[in-house]
Parts: C-alpha cells; structure tokens; sequence
C-alpha cells in the first residue's frame, strides 16, 4: 500500500499575513535614520545613464586583452610565447565583461 503524501486536513501552514515587524519602543534623539513605510519607485530607465567612461572602459579592456593575446601568438611581447601574457589578456576580457554588466 502506498505512503500517504498529502495530509487529510488543507490548509495554511503559516498564519495568514506574515511575520510583523517589531516596534523600536523610542529611538533616541542622536540617531536621524528613520523606518519608514513607504514604498519608494526604482528609477525609470530613461533616467538611468552610464557616464561616457563606462563604455570607453569596456571598449578598452577587450580591446588591450585581445592585443595582448595576439601580439603574444605572433611572438612579438618578449620573443616566444608565454601563458602569463595569455592570462593577462584573457583577464582584461572578463574585466571588459565585469565592466559591460555596468552600462546602462
């Protein structure tokens, strides 16, 4: 015979409403940062600009880290390949990618 999974009654299994918050019995006069209540709206997206640096930035970390991977394949930084200058390019990528996650 199968294991009952369900149980016989349904229901709620937390009361309805949540959990309430607790009341800060008197805040003394030195602290200024208030609770409040209200609901603040996120900034629209026509507001939100990435300043003219982000994307120069980004341009320029996958711009050095292709280079260098390059100019180190065609044995032209310190005369033969070498993987320390792989990882250095390969790192300014992902900075370019960390970078371009900030652009709006």
């Amino acid at each position: 015979m199968p294991r009952k999974t369900k149980d016989a009654r349904p229901g709620r299994v937390t009361p309805k409403g949540g959990p309430t918050k607790r009341r800060v019995a008197a805040a003394s006069p030195a602290s200024t940062a208030t609770e409040s209540g209200r609901y603040t709206a996120p900034i629209p997206r026509e507001f939100r600009v990435s300043p003219w640096w982000v994307p120069a930035l980004m341009v320029a970390f996958f711009g050095a880290g292709v280079l260098i991977i390059m100019l180190n394949y065609l044995s032209l930084i310190g005369g033969s390949a070498n993987n320390a200058y792989l990882f250095i390019g390969l790192g300014l990528i992902v900075a370019g990618f960390i970078t371009s996650t900030r652009w709006h």
